[in-house]
């Protein structure tokens, strides 16, 4: 069975599906350091954040969207947010095993940010193995994609220390936090490449003392009816 509304478990953070009563830890983890997302669209006050919530739960209810607040699990403070999203499903021919059965063929792993307190933690490489490994695993994706402002080199770096690889500049892709057309440096992962990607992330958490999820088995938080490719 497919849901949108899954939650994945690590040893650090807890993403869980994102819902209204988070605006307010989504709003108080923006707040510590704005100077952080210069580049990124980060909700500012609990008003905003609200707003933030609504759009991202009407993306979730169209199908095009699986966002979540990101939770660490020392102390159960939310500490930022991001999502699935640009889900596309192929028109797979009847008979074939993936027709009709709603699992995003390609997506989008976006709109990620975290507070202050997370930063250089083992947050965001634990936040990509789980949503990955979702991707991967649970609902047989053939790639996920990720995108940055071409000017953010920390979150160009951080797409790289993970394995991702980087196809190129998209110019004029998006609209930028300024107010301007942003030019998009795209990385991705396919499902070829996600063995490697997955070792070289469970290595990442193993040197911050992150125990992994054991070879095998499924990702903590997936539906256990994964469909097989």
């Amino acid at each position: 069975m497919i849901t949108f509304l899954p939650e994945l478990q690590g040893r650090h953070v807890r993403l869980e599906p994102l819902q209204r009563r988070h605006a307010a830890g989504l709003a108080g983890a923006s707040a510590a350091d704005p100077s952080l997302y210069r580049w990124s669209p980060v909700p500012q006050g609990v008003p905003a954040a609200a707003e933030y919530v609504e759009a991202a739960i009407s993306q979730r209810e169209a199908g095009t969207a699986v966002p979540f607040a990101v939770v660490r699990i020392a102390d159960g403070e939310v500490i930022g947010s991001t999502r699935f999203w640009d889900l596309v499903r192929w028109p797979w021919p009847p008979g074939h095993p993936r027709h009709g059965l709603g699992a995003p063929d390609v997506c989008e792993i976006g709109h990620t940010w975290l507070g202050s307190t997370a930063i250089r933690t083992a947050a965001n490489t634990e936040m990509k193995r789980l949503m990955l490994g979702y991707a991967f695993e649970v609902w047989q994706a053939a790639s996920v994609c990720l995108h940055t402002d071409a000017r953010n080199e920390r979150s160009r770096r951080a797409m790289e220390r993970i394995g991702a690889r980087f196809e190129g500049i998209l110019r004029a892709h998006r609209l930028a936090t300024d107010g301007l057309p942003r030019d998009s440096a795209r990385y991705s992962v396919t499902a070829a490449e996600w063995p490697g990607v997955q070792r070289r992330l469970d290595g990442l958490l193993a040197q911050r003392g992150a125990a992994a999820p054991a070879k095998d088995a499924p990702v903590p938080g997936a539906d256990a009816e994964a469909p097989a490719r």
